[in-house]
Parts: structure tokens; sequence; C-alpha cells
């Protein structure tokens, strides 16, 4: 690894939320760190404080998913491939249109063994499998009245928006009103995870879709 990149030490949180998975993620992290700057994934500020900002604060929402779902926007992999190693249970679709993310996601996932990623090249808004996920799952994106029109078509009836968001979320609810009506979106909520476990827990917004 480069001298001047210093990567956070893995904080004693890391072992209780990915489990058996740990190695994965130690190896995922320290790939990313070393690689991310580089390769125009992350800032320059981001490797010292790389598991407690955005490893964990993505991987402590793992056990809120199952069956198939997408991550619009992966990037860097935060979150996505964090939760593909979290919870290899759940089938995960990557959605990403720009080609070096596309490679860097697909070369991650080759890397670490991960067989239930699937990596997309694509704009949400081209996404051609209809109304078929489980939940789509977005971080550091756009704000929620932007999210909205481009995630709920791509979940199904009774499906999940899981999306994680700052400390403006709720404000951020009340500012996509019309959108969440429009895309049939109902009981939309903030949740705080990881709490007394994250020195910073993680808010998401979770709503449900109706036909």
């Amino acid at each position: 690894m480069s001298e001047r990149v210093q990567v956070e030490s893995e904080p004693p949180a890391a072992v209780e939320i990915f489990g058996d998975r740990i190695d994965l993620a130690r190896r995922f992290t320290a790939a990313l760190g070393e690689h991310g700057e580089e390769r125009g994934l992350i800032g320059p500020l981001e490797p010292p404080r790389l598991w407690t900002r955005h490893v964990l604060n993505s991987a402590v929402i793992a056990p809120l998913f199952s069956g198939r779902v997408g991550d619009i926007g992966s990037g860097a992999g935060l979150p996505g491939l964090v939760l593909a190693i979290a919870r290899p249970d759940v089938e995960w679709i990557l959605i990403e249109p720009m080609e070096r993310r596309v490679a860097w996601l697909s070369e991650q996932a080759a890397s670490l063994g991960l067989d239930n990623v699937e990596v997309l090249r694509s704009r949400a808004e081209d996404w051609k499998r209809g109304p078929s996920l489980d939940a789509v799952t977005a971080r550091a994106v756009s704000a929620l009245r932007t999210l909205v029109p481009l995630a709920a078509p791509l979940v199904r009836d009774g499906g999940e928006l899981i999306l994680l968001k700052g400390a403006g979320a709720a404000a951020e609810i009340d500012a996509a009103a019309k959108q969440l009506t429009k895309h049939r979106l109902t009981a939309a909520r903030v949740e705080i995870v990881g709490e007394g476990l994250l020195t910073e827990p993680t808010r998401v917004v979770r709503a449900t879709v109706r036909a």
C-alpha cells in the first residue's frame, strides 16, 4: 500500500457486523483504501474514515434486506458490494452507468468470489426488467424527490425502498410528498440503525410500494 494512504484502523464493531464474512470485508476495505482515490471512487479525505463513515455505515443495514435487491449508483460499491459481503443469501444487482466504476465493481466481485452479485452497466431510468425487485437501495445518489421516480419503478408490489440518508432525511420525506404519492409509496419513515454499535448510526428512509 502506498505510504501516503492511511486507512482507518478496523473498529471493533466490524467483526460484530460482518461475523464470519469479516475477512472479505477487510480485503474490500483495503483495496478501496489503496486504489479508491486513484481510480476516482473516493476522495482524498476518505481513507482515514473508510471503515466508520463508509463500510460500516453501509453494512449495518444488511439485516433489512431479502430476496433480490438493486443498488442504484453503486459507484465504489457503497453500499452494494459491502451488503453483498454481509448478506451472501441475498441477490444484489449493482446498477452503475460509469464504465470505470463498473470495471471496479466487476473486479471486486470476482476477486472476492461474490457469486450473489450482478454488475449492470445502466442508468436506473433505463432499467428493462420491470417492477421485479424485492427492494432498492442507494447511498449518496440524490435527493429523495429525485431518487423516488428512479427507484420505485424497479420494485414489485409490496417491495421496499431502503435508502441511506443523512441528518435531513425527515425533511427529504416532506419535500418528496408529491413523488411518494405518484409512485404509490406508503409508510415512508426514517429508521435509525446501529445505535449502540456505531458512533454515528445509519439513517435510512424506508417506504413500501403498493400497486
